[in-house]
């Protein structure tokens, strides 16, 4: 589904007699449950007096401009478990973004509704859209079973035919950008297939994240702007002052930008603007509490536009802010935060971050310069730049004492932690440094007693950073210091973190810096820092990221005869070999044998492991959780049931 990364349930997925993997309809008394916990109270009593439905909607039931509860709901409604109690309806959930374009946030906040979804913990994929899935036994064919009965906010039913548009109409269509080559097949109604050109058992952990949210659109709204099914698509374009159906489309697809876009949400939205977005209740929602009462318990949400990280701040401080966990949620702030808790009716939750370092620092060993790439290519180089960094004095001076020395692998937490991986080089020690930077040919200096390259002029590296990321900024300019003290001359370009994008990807970059992605459950789908499957982050080689990524059709193909290349071939081909392998345990191994490797190679320097993040919740704000994962790919707080935290007055 999607692409090799460039970026089980409650229940134990069950190994049948034949050759399918199943998961069942998971139960039990979990918030990813299906039943209700008193079925005779269901969601078949009469509407309006019930206490069932948001009374704004009984409302409309009894002005007849909405049909009942029943006729509204699905033949079994997902039940979530109320984190701490069941909720009362009503309330407007006040939050705010950077602006029109930051999306991110809405997507998690109000707007996690994917095919299958993880569990509040990050451990496991349960039911959601679909009630169940099947996978076959070379995880080339995934066969979902839809929850029976869905529509959509407008009312219309939700199918197979909706699934099978958005991949095969949108996804994989090459006039509109796309290139996914799974195919989707219509069984029935409420069963589809997706059929994998090659094998991937990760694709249930993908439809989970973020990125399976793309396969729920609205078939029976958008078909009318696409060319295949409107042969009027470029007039009505025309007539919209756009160029072609693909911008007409494309403009009509936006969930957060167009009200007339329906959605399987919880909410839908009714104002998008300059200065906000709003959402309010959708009153076909199709998830219920433990008695049976239709979510959400919330009316509506109101995201203010705000210029920029210090405005949301301020706006936080003064108890504007009801729930969030994003933008202004920087260890530097929490200070501050704290001091207003009791002024601002607003306390702390943790969000311990997935990240697994504060920087990664990443030499390119494709780059063009053949001195640099001979350098950069020495293990030796890397391990004694490692050696020369004063982690301890970082971690002080830009990280307000909050974390330990730890390079580029998976948390402690994490089940897929790598001792080895974690700890090694990371004592700061100038002679050691020293003495690897001289196995690695720098082993001669100039009269300032920087060091000399293999053609004896004066070795520098210039590392790319993202300017408006003041921390590793910092972080990086004190680096720099210390290997200055070593007779390394490294420059600092603190640049758009856009055209920072730009250049690595195009292999324009002899060093880069950026956050350490993948310390959790998000290393299977994105271990970009463990082996370079990732054509834009895998910084360190982004040409053989994108040569896999494409199939040996772009980029450039490891050399095997080089150390690093060839165990660049060993880890993807244990890659290939994890998306050709449905157990979970065998998985594991294999994904420990690509951190052995990564472990001897030594790809990156990491400077320090992530802690103590937050958010901020008032205090008449509930249901939500003391603790939550931090993630892309969870994605937070998405998986937590936004759909049942409830406000008292």
């Amino acid at each position: 589904m999607v692409s090799p990364p460039s970026r089980s349930t409650r229940r134990t997925f069950l190994v049948s007699a034949g050759t399918l993997i199943t998961a069942s309809a998971m139960t039990g008394c979990s918030l990813l449950d299906t039943r209700p916990s008193n079925p005779e109270r269901n969601v078949s009593g009469a509407a309006g007096g019930s206490g069932k439905e948001a009374p704004m909607l009984a409302e409309r039931v009894k002005k007849g401009a909405l049909p009942r509860l029943p006729e509204r709901m699905p033949d079994n409604p997902l039940v979530v478990r109320t984190t701490e109690r069941p909720g009362v309806y009503g309330g407007t959930w006040n939050s705010a973004i950077l602006g029109p374009d930051d999306q991110t946030w809405l997507d998690r906040a109000v707007g996690y509704q994917p095919l299958v979804r993880w569990d509040p913990e990050f451990t496991k994929v349960g039911p959601n859209v679909a009630e169940s899935f099947e996978v076959n036994s070379d995880a080339t064919a995934y066969v979902l079973h839809l929850r029976a009965g869905l529509r959509w906010s407008d009312g219309e039913p939700f199918t197979a035919d909706d699934i099978v548009f958005a991949q095969n109409d949108l996804r994989a269509n090459k006039e509109l950008g796309g290139t996914d080559p799974v195919r989707a097949e219509k069984i029935d109604d409420q069963t589809i297939r997706l059929v994998l050109p090659s094998p991937n058992a990760l694709l249930i952990k993908e439809l989970a994240s973020s990125f399976g949210m793309r396969l729920v659109k609205p078939r029976h709204y958008l078909m009318k702007f696409h060319r295949t099914y409107n042969p009027d698509a470029n007039k009505l374009a025309d007539e919209a002052g756009l160029d072609d159906w693909v911008a007409l489309i494309g403009q009509k697809d936006q969930k957060w930008g167009n009200p007339d876009l329906p959605t399987l949400n919880p909410w839908v939205t009714v104002q998008s603007a300059q200065e906000r977005i709003v959402v309010e209740r959708n009153p076909y929602f199709w998830k219920v509490d433990q008695d049976g009462r239709q979510l959400p318990y919330i009316d509506r949400a109101v995201f203010t536009v705000v210029s920029g990280a210090e405005t949301m701040l301020l706006k936080a401080l003064h108890g504007d802010i009801d729930m969030q966990v994003r933008t202004f949620n920087r260890p530097s702030n929490k200070p501050v935060l704290a001091r207003e808790r009791d002024a601002g009716g607003y306390k702390f939750f943790e969000a311990p971050s997935t990240w697994m370092n504060t920087l990664m620092i990443a030499f390119n060993l494709t780059v063009a310069d053949p001195v640099k790439r001979q350098v950069f290519n020495n293990s030796d180089f890397r391990i004694g730049m490692s050696y020369a960094i004063d982690r301890q004095d970082i971690i002080k001076a830009v990280y307000q004492r909050q974390g330990k020395p730890w390079q580029g692998a998976p948390r402690p937490e994490s089940s897929l932690y790598h001792e080895r991986l974690a700890t090694q080089h990371t004592e700061y020690d100038p002679d050691l440094a020293a003495r690897h930077l001289d196995r690695a040919g720098l082993n001669r200096r100039d009269s300032d007693g920087f060091r000399l390259g293999p053609d004896g002029k004066r070795f520098t590296a210039t590392i790319l950073v993202k300017a408006e990321e003041p921390q590793m900024v910092s972080t990086l300019n004190l680096a720099k210091s210390y290997w200055a003290k070593v007779g390394v001359e490294v420059r600092v370009d603190g640049i758009d973190g856009g055209l920072k994008f730009t250049r690595v990807i195009s292999n324009q970059h002899e060093g880069s810096a950026d956050s350490g992605d993948g310390g959790a459950e998000d290393a299977w789908l994105d271990p970009r820092w463990y082996l370079p499957v990732n054509e834009s982050a895998s910084a360190y080689a982004t040409p053989w990221a994108k040569w896999y990524v494409t199939g040996g059709k772009d980029g450039m193909e490891p050399d095997a005869s080089t150390p690093a290349g060839k165990a660049a071939k060993q880890q993807l081909a244990l890659y290939d070999e994890i998306k050709r392998t449905p157990d979970e345990s065998a998985r594991r191994a294999l994904m420990t044998k690509i951190l052995d490797i990564a472990a001897e190679t030594f790809w990156a320097i990491g400077i320090s492991l992530p802690v103590g993040g937050y958010g901020i919740v008032k205090n008449n704000f509930h249901n939500v959780p003391k603790s939550m994962p931090d993630s892309f790919i969870y994605p937070t707080p998405g998986p937590t049931n936004p759909e049942q935290y409830f406000i008292t007055s």
